[in-house]
């Protein structure tokens, strides 16, 4: 599959495509800003040239350390252009997270807010041993911080100052097969990896995600997903740079907010997980907003995108599944069709990527409609983890299947159903059960705002579900007419042994993405469990 005849394959292309058609389109919205895709493109040239005047060239590793906005954007867009390497840096991370990520990528060049929502970068970048020659003492191959704010330390140096030394007009570079992105991921449960992305990977991918979420020039798109993930970057930025799609970025979700966005900036799409629909669904704002959704990007369950359809008026609503590896969608369904497929959770594999379902207990392919390990081969997979030969080795066979520890099946027509993470799956003496599947029975419950389920130790069944449960109502129901109500609608293996009624997640453990962090919540149940034996 030739795809340089289906879209613009690095970064700066599609977005002087998109300024070339649509000049006066706004491109990036926030609270702050509002920035046209000519304006944009005109940032880009002039960023692009002071970072060739700092030394910036092809292949060097460039930190990127801002919130969600237009100058993300611009920088990350100039620095591929290039040739060079974004390193997308994850706000939310501590001192010594940020510090392993840059000196594994040998970042030279760091881009930097004083400040983002409440953590101050500045204190952080001193803890970090920045000194007053702008060096820093646990970052050896940093030499230069470019700091975005009102507060720059003697050393640094301040965004007005970087772009004064622009000097001419300094033709982009970048090709396809450059790599545009180092992705961190999760690091759940070990040091995180950085995937290596290419610009063709990113905007490939991004242009398909658009097109099939049915994306039209000038369509207004709320994400609150950050640009430092692929979500953000790739499903948020580039996809709406591919389509000439005006971008409304929230600096981190709040529902209330996001709904008067949604009104007041007349949006036609919105992007979000489970968690971001159920709590857009569920605010008490929504009755009050007239919305004018056409669509809507969510991975989530059947129940959940039925909801967003119904309730949110979002009747060309998709779902989507990938993973940073993949760049990251593998497949995502199609606003042309029939709304009973959309809503089932049923996907079509993205065009020109193969999927295979292998079995969870052997190395043969599954028949159709069986779960098993999802892997995936085409143009979408990463280069390869970063410095880390043995790492992609385990993860891309030779033969380039991709191995994503996510479990799904292919139906007879080929769509994807996503179950879930392979390490998330419950183990339920002989029977392999999906916490996806569980928490999808357990949302259709009226009383119920959020479900939330984990696998804890079971002394005869290995493991047994244990649910998590946020009422729209407090008192609405008990944990045990919940738990009655349960077994009358599910497979008995299915039914949670243990259920909680909580607040909320945030106390628990959330993603930057508005994800439940299930690693932590399995801890939190096994502790509960512990305390009262």
């Amino acid at each position: 599959m030739d795809l340089r005849t289906v879209c613009p394959l690095t970064a700066h292309e599609a977005l002087e495509r998109a300024a070339l058609t649509a000049p006066d389109v706004e491109a990036v919205v926030t609270a702050e800003s509002r920035v046209t895709y000519g304006e944009l493109a005109g940032n880009v040239v002039r960023i692009r040239a002071a970072l060739a005047a700092h030394g910036v060239g092809r292949g060097d590793r460039v930190g990127v350390c801002l919130g969600n906005g237009p100058d993300w954007v611009a920088l990350f867009v100039a620095i591929g252009s290039l040739g060079a390497v974004a390193v997308p840096v994850n706000t939310r991370c501590t001192a010594d997270e940020v510090r392993y990520m840059l000196a594994k990528a040998k970042v030279s060049t760091l881009f930097v807010a004083d400040r983002v929502l409440r953590v101050d970068f500045v204190a952080m970048l001193r803890e970090l041993g920045l000194g007053t020659d702008g060096r820093c003492a646990t970052l050896p191959d940093l030499t230069s911080v470019v700091v975005l704010g009102t507060e720059v330390p003697e050393g640094t140096t301040s965004w007005k100052a970087f772009l004064a030394a622009a000097d001419g007009d300094v033709p982009a570079t970048a090709e396809p097969d450059d790599v545009l992105l180092v992705q961190y991921t999760s690091g759940t449960t070990s040091r995180p990896k950085g995937v290596l992305l290419t610009h063709r990977n990113m905007c490939a991918n991004a242009y398909f995600s658009g097109a099939r979420l049915g994306f039209r020039p000038a369509d207004r798109f709320l994400s609150a997903r950050p640009f430092f993930h692929v979500a953000g970057s790739t499903l948020s930025v580039l996809a709406s740079l591919q389509h000439a799609v005006t971008l409304v970025a929230m600096p981190k979700f709040e529902a209330g907010e996001a709904l008067r966005l949604l009104e007041e900036e007349r949006c036609t799409h919105f992007s979000g997980n489970d968690t971001i629909a159920m709590m857009l669904l569920n605010h008490p704002d929504r009755a009050t907003r007239k919305l004018r959704l056409r669509g809507a990007w969510v991975a989530a369950s059947p129940t959940v995108i039925r909801r967003v359809i119904d309730e949110l008026g979002a009747r060309e609503c998709v779902a989507g599944y990938g993973l940073s590896e993949a760049s990251p969608n593998v497949a995502q369904s199609c606003w042309w069709e029939p709304e009973e497929i959309r809503a089932s959770g049923a996907m079509a594999v993205e065009p020109g990527v193969k999927v295979r379902i292998r079995a969870l207990d052997g190395d043969h392919d599954c028949a159709p409609g069986t779960p098993g390990a999802i892997l995936v081969r085409g143009w979408n997979v990463m280069r390869g983890y970063l410095d880390d030969p043995v790492q992609t080795a385990a993860a891309i066979d030779t033969g380039g299947w991709l191995s994503t520890g996510d479990v799904g099946l292919l139906d007879r027509s080929g769509r994807l159903h996503f179950a879930g993470r392979t390490k998330d799956i419950i183990r339920v003496g002989g029977e392999n059960v999906a916490p996806a599947d569980v928490e999808d029975v357990l949302h259709r419950h009226a009383a119920v705002r959020q479900a939330a389920v984990v696998g804890v130790p079971h002394e005869r069944l290995v493991e047994v579900p244990f649910a998590f449960v946020v009422l729209r109502e407090p008192d609405a129901v008990t944990e045990d007419e919940l738990l009655r109500w349960a077994k009358a609608n599910m497979a008995g293996f299915k039914v949670p042994h243990h259920l909680r009624i909580v607040d909320g997640f945030e106390g628990i453990g959330m993603t930057a993405s508005s994800k439940v962090r299930k690693n932590q919540l399995a801890e939190h149940a096994r502790a509960l469990l512990g305390s009262v034996r």
